[in-house]
């Protein structure tokens, strides 16, 4: 026997590289040095910096993945992946360098793994970060064919003297709401739920979504905000904290950036909530405390400025085709989020 008979193809696997070399490629920065297929990525330090931070992070794409593989298209999850990763760290007002990424599957589909490949070089793009370097695994028996799962890696850098660490928020500072372009990648576990316990194919249009399938609906991939919120630092837009509105929704991730001795208070009807939003608490008959707890609710980042920078980002944010919204306020509190 050889490996091939347990179920791995290891020339596959070359191929494989082969056929995303020039994907990896196109998202290379000048810090980069080498290329793909050594043991390590090698990435030189930017220069300019008087005390550097590193800021790193980790993510997955979770469940979602479920309704990429059931409707066979696979060009968007990679850009969840990236997403997930980079808008964690730039809440620490990093810029993200480079990324890596950890793909696992049970029979490696060159095409299908090719569709997941270039979302995330699209997703390193948008958020102007290098694909370093990855692994793919092969796991006969462990995945079925068809099944693969992700997960990404991230790093980026601050001057320390501009990181973001709660300490510079204070009491009265204003929280702006950045759209967010759907449901991201939380709550996906609740939507496969709703869909299938209630009947519903990932091919039905309903009236509420504007004909949209709900499969097309549930894949949009999430908002990467970093070269936005990026460009507002560097205009010298006074940001004091930041939120990736992620699993836990806004309850759980808006306090995450408060300093001790502050809560905040918010305004649900202060944005647009978009349809899905509604169409979900409809279909599963989800009260509106889960829908908080659970889904981002139309609000994918959070910005904390003080009172008067709040038209002046918002205005930026809508330039940058980003809805915004004054959706709350920095109270004395316990690290609550308040309605």
């Amino acid at each position: 026997m050889d490996y091939r008979d347990a179920g791995v193809d290891v020339e596959a696997g070359r191929a494989f590289v082969d056929q995303i070399r020039n994907l990896v490629h196109s998202t290379f920065r000048p810090e980069v040095i080498g290329g793909l297929g050594g043991f390590g990525g090698c990435f030189q330090l930017p220069t300019g910096y008087k005390e550097p931070v590193l800021v790193s992070g980790t993510d997955g794409v979770g469940t979602k993945l479920k309704i990429a593989q059931i409707l066979n298209l696979h060009d968007t999850v990679g850009i969840d992946l990236v997403g997930m990763c980079v808008n964690d760290v730039l809440t620490s007002g990093a810029e993200p360098l480079f990324f890596l990424d950890y793909v696992a599957t049970g029979k490696l589909e060159k095409e299908q793994l090719t569709q997941v490949v270039a979302g995330i070089a699209t997703g390193c793009k948008l958020a102007g970060c290098a694909l370093l370097g990855g692994e793919t695994a092969e796991m006969p028996g462990f995945y079925q064919v068809g099944e693969y799962d992700l997960a990404g890696f991230c790093v980026g850098i601050v001057e320390k003297s501009r990181m973001l660490d709660t300490s510079q928020v204070q009491l009265g500072d204003v929280a702006v709401g950045l759209a967010s372009a759907g449901i991201h990648s939380n709550g996906l576990s609740l939507v496969r739920k709703i869909v299938s316990d209630r009947g519903f194919s990932w091919h039905d249009s309903p009236e509420l979504l504007g004909g949209e399938t709900l499969g097309a609906t549930f894949l949009q991939p999430t908002r990467i905000y970093v070269k936005p919120v990026l460009a507002a630092l560097h205009a010298g837009l006074e940001i004091h904290g930041m939120a990736h509105i992620t699993g836990g929704g806004l309850p759980e991730n808006l306090p995450r950036c408060l300093g001790t001795g502050q809560g905040i208070k918010i305004n649900p009807t202060a944005w647009n909530i978009p349809p899905v939003f509604q169409w979900l608490a409809d279909a599963g008959a989800v009260s509106a405390e889960a829908m908080y707890n659970t889904f981002n609710m139309g609000i994918g980042f959070v910005v904390l400025v003080p009172p008067h920078q709040v038209r002046a980002t918002i205005a930026h944010f809508q330039t940058q085709n980003i809805p915004a919204y004054q959706i709350g306020e920095v109270i004395a509190g316990n690290g609550e989020l308040l309605y």
